[in-house]
């Protein structure tokens, strides 16, 4: 039951913004084992002075589309999936909206199945 939030630079199209979304809900289900409709992501545009990254950073070039895509979820997955989560985030991002590998950001923040309610005032998975 991952919960995502993509931040991007203001300016890009809604198609754009959906295959972002598209293409991470795929590699999610592809790599995380996220069932069918657990989809639960944001995106949020950022005016250029709101936005700031290292252009350089472990000699990583990347350009002004840069995105973070930060993913919070349950403590269940190996390091296996995580990579794999990576890698099939960069092929899927790059293929659609054609994103440059380089632009894409990653962050998992993992937490116990205690800390989730998905509605009505319930720890579902706990």
């Amino acid at each position: 039951m991952p919960l995502v939030h993509i931040s991007l630079r203001a300016g890009k199209s809604d198609g754009y913004r959906q295959a972002v979304l598209d293409g991470v809900y795929q590699a999610m289900r592809d790599t995380f084992n996220v069932p069918e409709d657990d989809q639960f992501m944001t995106i949020t545009e950022h005016e250029p002075s709101n936005f700031r990254y290292g252009k350089s950073y472990l000699d990583i070039a990347r350009s002004d589309d840069v995105i973070f895509i930060q993913i919070s979820a349950m403590n269940s997955r190996n390091s296996d999936q995580k990579k794999a989560l990576f890698a099939r985030l960069a092929e899927l991002l790059s293929e659609k909206p054609g994103m440059r590998r380089e632009d894409i950001f990653v962050n998992i923040v993992e937490g116990v199945k205690e800390n989730w309610s998905l509605g009505n005032g319930l720890a579902q998975y706990a």
